[in-house]
């Protein structure tokens, strides 16, 4: 599967093509029988869970990639910060873990993972929005961290952070949630490929 950059005049979203290799849009989430293999995975990257508004740039970029691919949720959820544009997290995958916090099934989150991709959407996350962001995802009661990441544009690389989970990889998601984030990714813009790899994902 390749992708390229493409966008309409006025859109900043990444279309199928040709310029990034990868294995799959997502490659394969961790089914029942990868359970086991996989649990020795933890999640890695540099770490801003102590990061507030005086320590992130105003308007820094937040990269989503789950539920909150929804603009339309982002506006609920943060309602100061406006969509920027898409762009891939290029050598990152799509997986999900932390089945044993009590949730509906297991959290989205990412893994560094050659050769793969992760469609995010970016948002300008201005300081005021911050603090309900972290309670929302389960910061405060260490559910997920902050990580820098670099994202691929059609302006080339921006630097952002994006959430991830503190726990290791491993279960799988419940219907519903699955459903909630391939549409999100649908309403975003993603390839058309990348939503039906979401929805054909085990749960």
């Amino acid at each position: 599967m390749q992708y390229v950059l493409h966008c309409p005049a006025r859109a900043k979203v990444l279309r199928p093509g040709a310029l990034h290799t990868c294995a799959g849009p997502l490659g394969r989430g961790p089914g029942r029988a990868r359970r086991t293999p996989r649990a020795g995975v933890f999640l890695t990257g540099i770490d801003l869970t102590g990061a507030t508004s005086r320590t992130l740039d105003p308007m820094s970029l937040y990269a989503a990639y789950a539920g909150n691919l929804d603009a339309r949720l982002m506006t609920r959820r943060a309602p100061h910060s406006p969509l920027r544009g898409t762009g891939w997290l290029n050598g990152w995958r799509l997986t999900f873990g932390g089945e044993q916090m009590g949730w509906e099934g297991a959290l989205a989150t990412v893994v560094e993972a050659p050769r793969s991709q992760v469609f995010v959407a970016l948002y300008d996350l201005a300081p005021m929005d911050e603090d309900s962001m972290d309670r929302w995802e389960g910061v405060g009661l260490d559910i997920y961290r902050r990580m820098r990441v670099r994202v691929h544009t059609l302006d080339g690389e921006e630097p952002a952070w994006m959430y991830v989970l503190n726990g290791y990889e491993g279960g799988l998601p419940s219907a519903r949630y699955l459903g909630e984030i391939a549409d999100a990714a649908d309403s975003a813009g993603a390839p058309h490929d990348y939503v039906m790899e979401l929805r054909k994902r085990p749960c």
